[in-house]
């Protein structure tokens, strides 16, 4: 297991890779949940958007996009567009829906937050940090707004303030899943494996809890080497073949950085 001295290179690597598999394994979960279609699906059905189908949510991309070049300046049409262009990995175009809109409705605070949150997809960091922060109110804070500051501040290198922030959130909403992962990833960010695995646990075991929680928990498991459980605990929510081919990208993105086998020789200098 990684130890502190070697935490700060080898978990910039981690972080890399990490980043890389969660938006990849984001991607095969919703494909692999791909259902026969019907006429249905050709418009937007108002379900979260979180719980589609890749064709369901390019549909829903597609109706969205007819509804909002009707009206641009329609708050919920604009929010749920720019969130399923961000879930389809389109993050430039979500960040051009977000910034209109937040230039339309400048004292909004759900959308200051969505476009701070854009503005984070799009790798624009300080901009976003500054957006969330303008979206918060002192005297009422909203602890999702807290946990995106911090999300961004794990992405700037902050861990420490964004580990504060995250257990400030915590505070404010006990046994939060998301906060409780985003805390996990914090820890895989800076290489601390096993601090990660335990939020994740966490995270994965809290009520609410969905999917992507789930998959990170298989992601983190599978950076310590454990594929086989990584799998198990992947094919819990996937098909098998979906779980295969998740814990196979994992394998090859930590072999394309040789990751895994810096892993593998710590842990055996650790032993």
């Amino acid at each position: 297991m990684l130890t502190n001295h070697d935490a700060n290179a080898t978990g910039k690597r981690l972080g890399v890779a990490a980043l890389a598999v969660v938006a990849a394994l984001s991607l095969a979960g919703c494909a692999g949940k791909d259902r026969m279609s019907t006429g249905s699906v050709s418009r937007d059905s108002g379900r979260p958007l979180e719980t589609m189908s890749a064709p369901e949510l390019a549909s829903s991309v597609d109706s969205l996009g007819r509804a909002y070049a009707r009206n641009s300046r329609d708050l919920s049409t604009a929010m749920r567009y720019a969130q399923a262009l961000q879930m389809s990995g389109r993050n430039d175009q979500s960040l051009a829906v977000m910034r209109k809109l937040a230039i339309d409705h400048p004292t909004e605070r759900q959308v200051l937050a969505g476009y701070g949150k854009a503005l984070a997809a799009a790798g624009e960091l300080e901009p976003a940090l500054d957006a969330v922060r303008r979206a918060q109110t002192p005297e009422y804070p909203d602890w999702k707004l807290i946990s995106a500051e911090a999300a961004i501040l794990d992405q700037l290198g902050q861990q420490d303030e964004a580990r504060r922030l995250y257990r400030r959130a915590l505070e404010m909403k006990p046994g939060e899943p998301t906060v409780l992962s985003n805390l996990g990833m914090s820890y895989v960010l800076s290489g601390d494996l096993k601090s990660a695995e335990t939020h994740m646990r966490q995270a994965a075991q809290a009520p609410g809890a969905d999917s992507r929680v789930r998959q990170n928990l298989a992601l983190v498991v599978g950076l310590q080497g454990r594929f086989k459980e990584a799998e198990e605990i992947a094919t819990r929510e996937l098909s098998p073949d979906q779980a295969s081919a998740n814990v196979a990208y994992l394998r090859s993105m930590l072999a394309q950085q040789n990751t895994w086998s810096q892993l593998r020789d710590e842990e055996r200098n650790t032993n």
